[in-house]
């Protein structure tokens, strides 16, 4: 361990002896503090290395904005507030902080029971895991989609339109399916809503270890036998994709969905919006102009000034779904259905303006 990380493992010891009010000897069922802190320290929340915590270093500062899931100070702050806006304080704070032991080990985190979601929606069901529900709740939702297409055309281009992200890692959101309308809900259609597991297994922390994060296949094994990874578990006997094979986990259709709906996003994007388009989930925005028209996404075309610009509502509407069930990569946990059910939604909408095989698929 190096004298960095030691000083901070001490100063994360220091902290929940402080919070917790006990020495580690004291306890006596359970990790100790040392054991506590060292899973922290190896979790993303405490690498303050990362891009999640050094964006904004040579701005010195965090805009409010981003600061409750990106600094400790903000996540205290925004605790203390009246959580008006969601995720949101009105003020930047300091660089320098990653998630540490005081954001979730306060009196206003442990009270903390209703969360306010982007949508409007506000959630009391999480209990002891509503804390992990304040970042890891999306930054949109079907509102800011509708809002953003309101009065257009569904086909034509509008120059106002930009592309409208969820962010990162929105497993709240999709867990709760349409009670917060993460993903864009098309009008008519009925969508799951919260994804009941079994009430054991109901909670972030019922499956995520708090401290490391980590989630152990043996605790799902009991009931989901002879699976060697979460993505192989499946419980439903449809076949959503129509490939005829319904004894591979859930995870096999919605990426057979989502690769289909690529596809259909660029053909929209070339034969109806006329400029070709294309995809890289590590670049801002995301959605990018296919100079060559190859389908790929190269380093010269993923740069902010090549972004995508020839969005109609239509397309916007199946782009804004596409991106958040890339973002959760374990959506096919969190609620698998709800996740079928944008990926068809958005197809069947791009099959009104151009060739999509919607043949044998099946929406949940």
């Amino acid at each position: 361990m190096t004298k960095m990380s030691s000083q901070t493992k001490l100063a994360g010891i220091s902290l929940l002896v402080v919070l917790l009010g006990a020495p580690a000897t004291a306890q006596e069922e359970g990790p100790s503090l040392n054991e506590i802190v060292d899973a922290w320290l190896a979790s993303p929340h405490a690498d303050r290395s990362s891009e999640a915590f050094t964006h904004w270093h040579e701005e010195g500062e965090i805009p409010g904005t981003c600061a409750v899931c990106h600094s400790s100070t903000g996540a205290i702050d925004y605790l203390l507030s009246e959580m008006k806006q969601p995720g949101i304080i009105d003020y930047a704070v300091p660089t320098g902080t990653s998630v540490d032991c005081a954001v979730c080990h306060t009196s206003s985190a442990s009270a903390l029971t209703v969360v306010p979601f982007p949508s409007g929606a506000t959630v009391d069901t999480f209990e002891e895991s509503a804390m992990c529900t304040v970042c890891h709740q999306g930054r949109a939702s079907t509102l800011d989609v509708e809002n953003a297409v309101a009065g257009l055309e569904d086909d034509v281009i509008a120059g106002d339109l930009s592309f409208i992200n969820i962010h990162y890692a929105p497993s709240a959101a999709t867990l709760m399916g349409s009670a917060v309308q993460g993903g864009y809900e098309y009008d008519g259609k009925v969508y799951k809503g919260q994804f009941s597991h079994v009430p054991d297994m109901n909670g972030c922390v019922d499956c995520h270890r708090p401290h490391s994060l980590e989630v152990q296949l043996d605790n799902c094994t009991a009931c989901h036998q002879n699976v060697t990874s979460f993505s192989d578990i499946r419980i439903s006997p449809t076949d959503f994709d129509g490939d005829g094979d319904t004894s591979v986990g859930i995870a096999v259709p919605i990426n057979a969905l989502h690769e289909r709906l690529a596809a259909a996003i660029q053909s929209y994007g070339a034969d109806v919006a006329g400029t070709p388009i294309v995809y890289d989930a590590g670049s801002y925005p995301y959605f990018f102009v296919d100079s060559n028209g190859d389908g790929n996404a190269s380093a010269d075309e993923t740069v902010f000034p090549n972004r995508y610009q020839s969005w109609t509502p239509r397309l916007l509407k199946a782009a804004y779904n596409y991106q958040v069930i890339a973002k959760d990569r374990a959506i096919y946990t969190h609620n698998p259905h709800y996740a079928l059910q944008l990926l068809y939604d958005s197809l069947e909408s791009l099959s009104e303006q151009v060739e999509v095989d919607m043949s044998g698929l099946t929406r949940p």
